[in-house]
């Protein structure tokens, strides 16, 4: 990562706040939505689902018993298991093989994937067990030794787990505990001593899992997203507008800009250099590479560069170790009558006890990515993934900006959209 204050190389994590646009003790419409799409892509499985955590209240609460949390912590460890379980699946394409068949024995998916077939009988039993897949046919005869078992990847289920233009694909959140687990060692030494585990240190599970994980929500919402705000959307529509996407990663975000806004010229900066370089791959795929530029830099190296009409940071705000000086670098290269948005996580106003779901998943995301990637390049902010409303507005107005306001976005998957104000 560089030495200055850019961001680390998410795909403006879609990879996901008004004082509480959207919420009003609840998370908001559009976290809602992704939540629900999830639950029920489990309530579907049949998994073993962790008990929902309700806030207490005066009226309801009652002492914690040992039993009830063993029971959490036993809902939690399965659940764990079906996320790796995932992460083998996803990355051995073994159920994007399930998707393009009518059904499959352990054979016939390790000889589609070059796989082994006994790993393969093995997880496909785990996947009927828990109810991921269908068991069409079980093994015949008294020790299996007959006709093989045969297994089905539901269409429903198939859209959450392959479909990677789906606003349901969820797939890439396993590949998040698959870039995590290699490095808890380095975790644990950072947790005592200091540092970090940066995003580059992670790999390309994570880099990957936060590009497919945005990309359906970039390319389906954010056009008509920023259109529904004539303030932004204004400034985009100028004609040979020039836009800015800092901490832009594998580049849907700066692509789903660009098919929006079809007479602007972008630019997309990101300090991890394997990110820009699929970034660039990307727009070359999509036929918008004449009009984009992406720089692997550090935000702080737009000083001298052409004005720009307006700037995004997508989702990485939080995980840059010096915000302020990325927002103050881009207040100055952003023309007076521009517009400048963060896009965040879309988490309360404060810490409640227990959190909704939003918060809980955010804090998780803290934890093990986010925090660490920050405090990995001193001097750090340290923000981690749970930044407050209030803590972008300190931000902002130590960048110099006037104060900032909430969008009227909602139904964008975790998010909360936010124009800094001169």
């Amino acid at each position: 990562m560089s030495d200055g204050a850019g961001s680390k190389g998410r795909a403006g994590k879609g990879s996901r706040a008004s004082s509480g646009a959207g919420r009003a003790g609840t998370a908001p419409k559009g976290a809602a939505a992704r939540a629900d799409a999830a639950a029920g892509a489990a309530a579907a499985t049949e998994p073993t689902a962790q008990p929902e955590v309700q806030p207490a209240t005066a009226a309801s609460a009652s002492p914690p018993t040992a039993e009830a949390f063993a029971e959490r912590l036993l809902a939690s460890t399965l659940g764990a298991v079906e996320i790796l379980s995932v992460y083998l699946g996803d990355r051995l394409g073994w159920y994007q093989a399930l998707a393009q068949a009518d059904t499959l024995t352990a054979e016939e998916l390790a000889g589609v994937t070059d796989t082994h077939e006994r790993y393969a009988r093995e997880w496909l039993e785990q996947q009927a067990a828990v109810g991921i897949l269908e068991l069409v046919r079980p093994a015949a005869g008294p020790d299996g030794d007959g006709a093989p078992a045969a297994f089905r990847l539901s269409p429903a289920h198939a859209e959450v787990l392959t479909d990677e233009r789906s606003l349901a694909f969820l797939a890439p959140l396993a590949r998040f505990f698959g870039a995590i687990g290699p490095k808890l060692p380095r975790l644990l030494e950072a947790y005592r001593h200091g540092g970090g585990v940066s995003w580059a240190e992670l790999g390309d599970d994570a880099r990957e899992a936060q590009s497919a994980g945005n990309r359906p929500w970039f390319e389906r919402q954010l056009g008509p997203a920023l259109a529904s705000v004539p303030a932004v959307h204004d400034v985009l529509s100028r004609p040979g507008a020039r836009i800015l996407d800092v901490g832009c990663g594998m580049g849907w975000s700066t692509i789903s800009l660009a098919r929006a806004y079809p007479d602007a010229r972008l630019v997309g900066v990101d300090v991890d250099a394997p990110s820009i370089t699929a970034a660039r791959a990307n727009a070359r795929a999509e036929g918008v590479e004449e009009r984009i530029e992406f720089r692997a830099a550090d935000a702080a190296e737009l000083a001298g560069s052409e004005p720009f009409d307006a700037a995004f940071a997508f989702e990485c705000l939080h995980d840059m170790p010096r915000p302020v000086e990325v927002l103050s670098a881009v207040r100055g290269a952003v023309r007076i009558d521009g517009a400048v948005v963060v896009m965040d996580e879309a988490v309360a106003d404060e810490l409640a006890a227990p959190a909704d779901q939003v918060d809980r998943l955010m804090y998780g995301y803290s934890l093990f990515v986010c925090l660490p990637d920050s405090m990995s390049s001193p001097p750090s902010a340290a923000t981690g993934t749970v930044m407050r409303p209030a803590t972008l507005r300190r931000y902002a107005q130590q960048a110099g900006f006037a104060d900032v306001e909430v969008l009227p976005i909602e139904d964008f998957a975790f998010f909360r959209f936010y124009r800094l104000l001169t």
